[in-house]
């Protein structure tokens, strides 16, 4: 675990997609900002006022609070890094929580911030350790190589439609195969250059094969699984464990959020979806095929189908189970071993 921070500034952070508020709180005294932009010129505009607080309470320590955001945060985070600052991102739960306890009643823009620098001070959350390089870069790669696959599934779809609609001009559909053409070469670059970087890295290479061997994991759900664990590993300091990895608010969720009031108000079992959408819909569809092989997924997946749940709910805890499995392996670094996680029918 991280060492205990020294006296200096916390500086709570409520992100959203284009704009942060932020608080500053040092001892006693608590400094709001305005909101800044989600960009370089509001990260430098929050440098500069942690700056001057630090001058002024002769303090040199400076210590960021802030929640997973499902990305928003990252260039902020990053930024942070480059500044030598500490980062803490505690599970938003224990923070509200915990704010409910000392008397906050309120949840707005403006305190949410208070709340966390108040969180950073008092509770002293243990801080993160930036990821290594090369995950950070694998994960910017698999972005992007989505977001290629996503425009270029739209050109051609686009194209498809064009030829079966009487009246389009040629110039159309030879737009349309250039920009097929182009996004078609540059999602091949962005291939070649996630295959390069995972020959280069040994730690990829060791966790593909690992992870290649659990029932539902293939090739399209692999890359971005072993980054997540990476993330995991370093929000916890490789100590987490794998009920926390899929619970944890912000970052996969499929935690199953049951609703029960009294002895009458029972609504049907859901996950939060409060995380990776990408993540989750890679392991839905890694347990739709998983849970038709022979593995110990298929018995799992039939026990809860046996006991009455709707499939849709079995292939969802099949996908949890992937994840469990995942994290057994990276975590242990060990080999995956069926007979020792096979489930009796």
């Amino acid at each position: 675990m991280s060492k205990k921070l020294i006296v200096g500034v916390d500086v709570g952070v409520d992100m959203a997609k284009k704009d942060f508020a932020a608080a500053l709180r040092v001892d006693d005294i608590v400094v709001e900002l305005d909101k800044c932009e989600n960009d370089e010129s509001g990260r430098q505009l929050l440098n500069e006022q942690v700056k001057a607080l630090c001058e002024q309470q002769r303090v040199e320590q400076v210590h960021l609070v802030i929640e997973a955001t499902g990305g928003y945060e990252a260039a902020l985070v990053a930024y942070a890094y480059e500044q030598q600052w500490l980062v803490s991102m505690p599970n938003p739960k224990q923070v509200r929580d915990w704010a409910q306890g000392v008397g906050y009643r309120a949840k707005t823009d403006r305190v949410d911030p208070r709340i966390l620098a108040h969180y950073g001070a008092e509770r002293q959350p243990p801080t993160r350790p930036p990821l290594a390089v090369e995950v950070s870069h694998l994960d910017s790669l698999l972005k992007r190589r989505l977001d290629l696959e996503q425009a270029l599934q739209k050109e051609r779809t686009r194209l498809t439609e064009s030829a079966h609609r009487p009246g389009i001009a040629p110039k159309v559909q030879e737009s349309f195969q250039q920009v097929i053409d182009a996004l078609e070469q540059a999602l091949a670059e962005i291939e070649q250059t996630i295959d390069e970087l995972c020959q280069r890295h040994e730690p990829f290479q060791q966790n593909l094969k690992r992870m290649l061997a659990l029932p539902g994991v293939g090739t399209k759900v692999v890359l971005p699984l072993i980054v997540k664990l990476f993330q995991w590993q370093s929000l916890t300091h490789g100590q987490g464990n794998a009920k926390g990895l899929t619970s944890f608010v912000g970052f996969v969720g499929l935690d199953p959020q049951p609703y029960e009031s009294g002895r009458s108000v029972r609504k049907q079992l859901a996950i939060s979806k409060m995380g990776d959408k990408e993540m989750r819909r890679l392991l839905y569809m890694g347990a739709l095929g998983g849970v038709r092989g022979q593995n110990p997924l298929k018995p799992f997946y039939d026990r809860l189908v046996g006991r009455g749940k709707a499939k849709k709910v079995a292939l969802v805890a099949a996908a949890r189970k992937i994840l469990t499995w995942a994290w057994t392996i990276f975590s242990r670094q060990t080999e995956w071993n069926p007979a020792f996680h096979a489930i009796a029918p």
